[in-house]
């Protein structure tokens, strides 16, 4: 990238790809760190995009796609659309030179997200899924410990999140065209958690309750690897979860009792001595920001990295193919999608 890599006295400067709640959560993040400047964004409506820009103080706002990622003042590009848009949004971006952070799920599928990763390798720009718990210092903690060898070795890991709801058929969360269902929007974080201890899985079992549109109302699937480890995996859009995680191993166990994606404390567990609590640093920020996604792509972008240490695109593209390959057991397809998902 011209003009960042390697000088840290340069603010990195941001455009926001849609104006949507996710766009100005980030947003909200974005300009409190003295390092980043938010300079463009982006709506297919030219009011949309004025009003975000009046709300947090961005310079441009463009009606359409295509004129942010034309945008040559524009290092990165956070894209913030909802899922089904992704392949075509951060491709318009890669295309036109600009760096890529690109909200979860990465695409509707590993089709999609391996054009993505090939245009970024084509065109020599930064991608990044917006994975934001790979980012979390409790969660690296937590990572940290397990690969330390703090509970032995990994024999299980569990992990959910639920919705209560109910959605009406008509909301986005059951909408077939914009990659609805529990899975993609939801289950792409429990799916991730046990990408982040065990990695890909050998083998993938799965069952579901599907809505009348055709996509899962909620979904279990377990996980299994060739080294005897299981994870079991529990999302849904009908009912609320405790939206914990627990790692259990030969020595030991890890319990994230709320909110695992992004937790304000963990328990350590070990045979034979008392239960150790984490607690998140409080000048960590709330556990809802999304600050530290965004500071580990100024510190790649800077580096002159091509894709992040913590969240790298072929672990995105595994934990894709282990969606696709839920989908393939539950019978969900998207419109527009040809192919079978991919099997594990």
């Amino acid at each position: 990238m011209s003009g960042i890599a390697g000088e840290t006295e340069e603010k990195v400067r941001w455009g926001i790809l849609a104006t949507g709640g996710i766009a100005a959560a980030f947003a909200a993040d974005l300009v409190d760190l003295p390092d980043a400047e938010l300079v463009a964004v982006a709506s297919r409506r030219k009011e949309s995009a004025e009003e975000f820009a009046e709300r947090f103080g961005t310079g441009r706002a463009y009606g359409s796609w295509e004129e942010l990622a034309r945008d040559e003042a524009v290092d990165v590009v956070y894209v913030a659309t909802p899922h089904a848009a992704h392949r075509v949004a951060a491709g318009l971006c890669l295309e036109a030179g600009r760096n890529v952070l690109c909200e979860k799920p990465f695409t509707l599928n590993l089709r999609e997200a391996a054009e993505l990763v090939a245009l970024a390798r084509e065109h020599d720009r930064f991608l990044m899924e917006a994975m934001w718990m790979y980012c979390n210092p409790l969660i690296l903690r937590l990572k940290a410990l397990v690969e330390d060898g703090a509970i032995g070795e990994v024999r299980t890991v569990q992990a959910d999140f639920g919705l209560a709801g109910p959605f009406p058929p008509a909301h986005r969360l059951r909408d077939p065209a914009l990659g609805g269902g529990a899975l993609l929007d939801l289950g792409v974080y429990p799916v991730s958690f046990a990408h982040l201890l065990l990695g890909e899985p050998s083998d993938v079992t799965a069952r579901a309750v599907i809505s009348p549109e055709g996509v899962d109302l909620q979904t279990g699937a377990l996980l299994s690897y060739d080294g005897g480890a299981l994870a079991s995996v529990h999302c849904s859009i009908s009912g609320g979860t405790a939206t914990c995680a627990s790692v259990t191993g030969s020595e030991g166990r890890i319990d994230v009792p709320d909110g695992f994606f992004h937790p304000e404390r963990f328990v350590l567990h070990r045979d034979g001595r008392e239960p150790r609590e984490f607690l998140a640093d409080p000048a960590d920020g709330p556990r809802t920001s999304l600050r530290h996604e965004a500071l580990e792509v100024m510190r790649a972008l800077r580096a002159g990295e091509r894709e992040s240490r913590l969240v790298p695109l072929d672990g995105t593209l595994a934990v894709m193919r282990t969606l696709d390959a839920v989908r393939e057991r539950i019978g969900v397809r998207y419109p527009g999608e040809t192919e079978q998902p991919a099997l594990v």
